[in-house]
């Protein structure tokens, strides 16, 4: 692509400090936020050989991206069976998440940092003939050695905050330059898209991948062990919980005639033991996931802090309170709430709080539905949360109604598809 200044500039500068690149990743190692063993594909140099035939790469930056690319993952291992398909992302908690979740012979990398040469390297190794880069991700050097290499290039549920746009606005000849060499953009709403068109993008239609997807599953083993300890008490899950909303939400809830016995599952499970040194020092009896605890007949707070078991808890709630959406109300920053089609899918009756800001057109759909029900202040929980516990049928009403609404958002993806599909190489299809 015939480069503005900016993004001659850029690659000169990242070009100049590329050769720190492996020092600061073993600093970044040393603190967690690296996977010390893998450093390599951070530089662009593959742990594994590329499979023969096509490649289709996708890349979601973390966790939430990248499983919202597992419904198209297994919709081009269906379609396409000749097509092989490496997934990168950028967090060591996605890879950790995605080693679980991936079909067999997917193959996962990370990313390699936007240098010249570890893009170069990248590519060179896998070759792919498209790539589908999630949400926001416009790195310069990444996408502009991928266009000169002739790889077909798609940028899907894409989301542009005012803040970034206002970012790139200052560099728009970059921006419009970056934006040209997608052969397919699709934003996930309709805020996003006219962002990009402000920018210089051509937007071919809307696609929201986190509204695509099936029911998490769960191991029906440790659901039935934990299902047994809980006993005949009512269960709360709080799912995807920020600093803040555990004491807030376990506090609310005490103003509930009989208590339920209340999952917390926090975010960021690396909280889990500061927010378990907290809650007993309130005299609550907690049990802890990821230290083996069991569940007895007095404790009174489970705390999940484990990855890649949201199905599972999700199965064993009666009703789920959704985390991220309350931190206005609690004095803390907005977070703007996370997924409720997750629970819906499963068809669980859901609360949540006034900050649902990420989420603003589904919150909305499923509010309509019934099957989701919104509290504008923390102590609006328990009034909310006691009828859909002493109601088991009034509780799945509501989940029923919500799991109709999450069918109904999960057709976009063969709207996807339709626009993804003649970017494939040629080949064999099903």
């Amino acid at each position: 692509m015939g480069a503005p200044l900016s993004l001659k500039v850029y690659g000169a500068v990242t070009g100049w400090v590329e050769p720190l690149a492996p020092r600061l990743l073993a600093a970044r190692a040393r603190r967690g936020k690296e996977d010390a063993t893998r450093l390599n594909e951070r530089l662009g140099r593959p742990s594994i050989p590329r499979p023969s035939g096509p490649l289709v790469w996708l890349h979601g930056v973390s966790v939430g991206e990248s499983l919202s690319l597992l419904p198209v993952i297994e919709r081009l291992r269906v379609e396409r069976p000749d097509v092989a398909v490496l997934v990168t992302s950028g967090t060591v908690t996605s890879a950790r998440i995605l080693a679980e979740r991936l079909p067999t012979g997917v193959i996962h990398q990370y990313a390699p940092v936007d240098g010249p040469l570890a893009t170069a390297r990248f590519l060179n190794h896998w070759r792919p003939a498209l790539g589908v880069l999630i949400e926001s991700e416009l790195w310069p050097n990444l996408i502009g050695a991928a266009h000169e290499r002739g790889v077909k290039l798609a940028l899907i549920s894409a989301r542009i905050t005012e803040k970034t746009a206002q970012g790139w606005s200052r560099m728009r000849g970059a921006a419009r330059t970056l934006l040209s060499v997608f052969d397919l953009i699709l934003p996930q709403d309709d805020a996003s898209a006219a962002r990009i068109e402000a920018l210089g993008g051509r937007v071919q239609g809307r696609a929201n991948l986190k509204l695509a997807g099936g029911p998490l599953g769960h191991d029906k083993g440790a659901f039935d062990l934990l299902s047994a300890a809980i006993g005949d008490r009512s269960v709360v899950l709080a799912a995807s919980t920020h600093p803040g909303e555990e004491r807030a939400i376990a506090k609310a809830l005490d103003a509930l005639e009989e208590p339920p016995f209340l999952i917390l599952m926090p975010r960021h499970p690396e909280r889990g033991a500061g927010l378990t040194q907290t809650l007993r020092a309130e005299g609550r009896a907690v049990a802890v996931r990821s230290a083996g605890q069991g569940i007895e007949a007095d404790t009174a707070i489970y705390l999940a802090d484990t990855l890649g078991e949201m199905g599972l808890f999700l199965a064993l709630a009666d009703v789920v309170i959704m985390g991220g959406s309350f931190g206005p109300v609690i004095g803390h920053a907005g977070v703007g709430g996370h997924n409720p089609l997750e629970p819906a899918r499963l068809g669980k009756a859901t609360l949540c709080g006034p900050d649902m800001a990420n989420w603003p057109d589904v919150a909305a759909d499923l509010e309509r539905a019934g099957g989701l029900i919104r509290v504008e202040r923390i102590e609006q929980l328990a009034p909310a949360a006691a009828p859909l516990l002493a109601d088991p049928v009034k509780a799945r009403a509501v989940g029923e109604r919500a799991r109709r609404a999450a069918q109904a958002a999960d057709a976009g993806l063969d709207r996807l598809w339709s626009h993804l599909a003649p970017l494939l190489p040629a080949g064999r299809t099903r």
